[in-house]
């Protein structure tokens, strides 16, 4: 199974909890709704190398991938799901440059 770190909040999150909605092969983890959550991914973002570029940036990092076989990532086409375009225009960074 996969696990989806993110928000409700983060319009990334909702994209690809969006497309993983009903389907087994993922689990999603709102890190926002109970504060073992918030730890949990807290721990996987302070021990993955995956995270240095979100951290250089700014970024929480959200939405992240833990896949089957203990890879994190933070693509989510290395998850089988989509990115949100681009084009779609909100973002949870303050300048606005992404989540």
């Amino acid at each position: 199974m996969i696990k989806i770190y993110g928000m409700r909040t983060c319009p990334d999150c909702e994209y690809v909890e969006e497309q993983a909605k009903g389907n087994g092969r993922y689990e999603t983890v709102d890190i926002g709704a109970h504060v073992k959550n918030l730890k949990e991914f807290l721990r996987l973002r302070d021990s993955s190398a995956a995270f240095e570029g979100a951290k250089r940036s700014g970024a929480a990092g959200i939405p992240c991938f833990l896949l089957e076989d203990g890879t994190v990532t933070l693509i989510p086409e290395e998850a089988g799901l989509r990115s949100r375009p681009l084009a779609e225009g909100t973002s949870c960074n303050l300048d606005g440059s992404g989540c």
